[in-house]
């Protein structure tokens, strides 16, 4: 009896080791939860500061505002302008040009000699453009 007592003993001394073992490794824990908790706050904290300072608009926020404001106004402005009715030329058509000019109303006529003089200082390709676009419009003799 004595043996099983000895051995009871034993295993309750191994028993009392792994315990006081465990108790140390909780405690530890504990200790690293407290750290990890106190970190944990001072981030908490952190965001909330920065939150709070958020609220603020900062310069960069206020200017891109600014020119949201701005762009909504030409947006209004050009949707004011598109919902009115257009203009009416104020040039008149070639076609009409060519009318009064082959009627002598409108537009002087030149006669050929004369244009030939004024345009003595241009190049042949040049003086060929310029005729050509005074026929079309009924301005050359």
């Amino acid at each position: 009896m004595e043996v099983e007592t000895q051995e009871i003993l034993g295993s309750l001394g191994d028993s009392v080791g792994r315990l006081n073992a465990a108790a140390s490794l909780l405690e530890r824990t504990v200790a690293w939860l407290e750290a990890r908790e106190s970190a944990i706050s001072g981030d908490v904290q952190k965001v909330v500061a920065a939150v709070e300072n958020a609220s603020e608009p900062s310069q960069a926020e206020a200017e891109l505002e600014r020119k949201l404001r701005a762009a909504e106004e030409e947006i209004a402005e050009l949707r004011a302008a598109a919902s009115q009715p257009p203009q009416r030329r104020k040039t008149q058509a070639g076609e009409s040009t060519q009318l009064l000019a082959k009627q002598g109303t409108g537009v002087e006529q030149i006669e050929s000699a004369t244009l030939d003089a004024a345009l003595t200082g241009l190049s042949l390709e040049q003086r060929i453009a310029v005729k050509s676009r005074l026929l079309r419009a009924g301005a050359l003799i």
